[in-house]
């Protein structure tokens, strides 16, 4: 499809954006090296920074030229753009004009009406993404103008609903080099089999910012202070707050597979399968990381609680719970409330199988569910939302990316799970806001004949806000569960 004139004014928006950001970049570089100059109470620049100053002023004086350059060209575009729009008004004017027309008006019941034209791509023509991709991987190939026109209307489509986030990734969609995937293939990959990301799902959820590679977070560490006033007019209690600076990297998960040309074209449901286990491996290894990746994942900052009791009960479990949560409360005294349990399916199912002397100790949610129960199972799958709330509020959270191998610091050997107590608010996951996925189809092993897909997302998390918010349930009584009857 030929490209249009709004295409090339989007291309020079975005390309415009990046030329200012260069020139505010350039001018705070330069600013900051200065001030630290100042605030070292040095007279001159090192070598070094003197050199920097140079290269960054450099820089914004470049960005300032091109910045001229595409407001130019943008003045063009936009005034051939108008012209065009008037011109099609005038068109259609004129045939509208019942004078001038000799077109057969059609007949209204005279009543007005506002529609919507379906997506070029929808849960209801392309439920699981078997078009999208198979026209990626078409276009690619032969060229195929039906597929090329049919992307190059889902891009248009994406620019209308989502066009700010689209224009921080405009270098990797010009000529369809890169594709954002159709929003509602995003949304359904999470209840798809796999160990997917249920705890990544009820983390506190922000937008990632639009650039640079790491979050930074301000955390008091020392207070201000308040006491009582000795005597009218004597001096009151002093106190200097100060902070430190928690940063938090920005992360990229990511896969690939190549697919044979033979695959492709004469393979029956090949792109679907594929897209479906990209997308479930995205959210499993997105999930896995929060929990199990070493110095920032809930497991490495939480706060190790034994619980090493022989032959555990379902109620020393829920009492080991409530310890917990009374751990959290007592660190963050209510700026945030422990709500949250997070436990693997074997562990969730010991519990679910316990039942006392004359009443089980789960029941499924029902108004009527008798009040004897520690607790109530909602009844959904996993993946699919909270499994249950224990009788004193805490919601319970089922994961299997939770590791069975026993930690170092609770037992030595075996193979124990783990359960967290966790206050969700200060569980925080910054994701990409409008489609954390995008595919990229290229022919690098043309000589092959092979189509390489790429999927990534970018992501950034923080469990440590505040030391010990978090904690850590582990030891020998949280070895393979053993169900009554077996």
């Amino acid at each position: 499809m030929p490209t249009t004139i709004e295409d090339l004014i989007l291309s020079a928006e975005v390309e415009l954006e990046q030329a200012q950001k260069l020139r505010e970049r350039s001018v705070a570089e330069a600013t900051n090296i200065l001030a630290k100059a100042k605030r070292e109470g040095r007279a001159n620049l090192t070598a070094d920074e003197d050199a920097d100053v140079e290269a960054a002023l450099k820089r914004r004086n470049q960005a300032g030229v091109d910045i001229e350059g595409v407001n130019h060209k943008l003045t063009r575009m936009r005034n051939i753009a108008q012209q065009e729009a008037d011109n099609d008004l005038s068109l259609m004017e004129r045939r509208a004009d019942p004078v001038t027309s000799t077109a057969t008006r059609p007949a209204y019941d005279q009543v007005a009406r506002v529609g919507q034209e379906a997506r070029t791509y929808s849960p209801e023509s392309d439920r699981k993404g078997a078009m999208f991709l198979r026209d990626v991987t078409r276009q690619f190939l032969y060229r195929d103008l039906e597929c090329e026109q049919r992307l190059s209307r889902h891009m248009q489509e994406e620019r209308v609903e989502r066009g700010q986030y689209l224009q921080r990734t405009a270098s990797n969609t010009g000529n369809f080099a890169g594709l954002t995937v159709p929003q509602y293939l995003t949304d359904m990959y999470a209840p798809l089999v796999a160990n997917l990301r249920p705890f990544a799902d009820i983390c506190n959820h922000h937008d990632l910012p639009p650039d640079g590679m790491t979050v930074n977070i301000s955390r008091i560490t020392t207070g201000t202070a308040v006491a009582l006033q000795a005597t009218e007019n004597t001096a009151v209690q002093d106190g200097a707050i100060d902070d430190t600076l928690l940063t938090e990297n920005v992360q990229t998960a990511a896969g690939q597979q190549t697919l044979s040309r033979q695959a492709i074209d004469r393979g029956t449901g090949v792109e679907e399968i594929t897209m479906d286990d990209l997308f479930r491996r995205y959210a499993t290894a997105l999930d896995s990381t929060l929990i199990t990746q070493a110095t920032t994942g809930l497991a490495a900052v939480s706060a190790s609680q034994s619980f090493t009791t022989a032959s555990p009960t379902a109620a020393q479990t829920y009492g080991a719970l409530v310890s917990g949560a009374a751990s959290i409360e007592s660190v963050l005294l209510g700026w945030a409330q422990p709500d949250t349990v997070v436990m693997h399916s074997r562990r969730w199912y010991k519990l679910l199988s316990a039942v006392s002397a004359s009443w089980p100790m789960m029941y499924s949610q029902n108004p009527a569910d008798p009040v004897q129960a520690l607790g109530v199972n909602a009844g959904l799958g996993y993946a699919k939302g909270i499994r249950g709330v224990l009788a004193n509020g805490l919601r319970v959270c089922v994961d299997n990316n939770i590791s069975t191998v026993c930690l170092a610091t609770a037992q030595t050997g075996g193979t124990q799970d783990q359960i967290y107590v966790v206050p969700s608010q200060e569980c925080h996951l910054w994701e990409d806001p409008a489609a954390p996925v995008f595919i990229r189809a290229e022919q690098p092993a043309a000589a092959n004949l092979g189509v390489l897909l790429v999927l990534y997302g970018y992501f950034a998390y923080s469990f440590r806000r505040f030391t010990n918010a978090t904690i850590n349930i582990n030891g020998a009584a949280l070895v393979p569960p053993v169900y009554d009857g077996t």
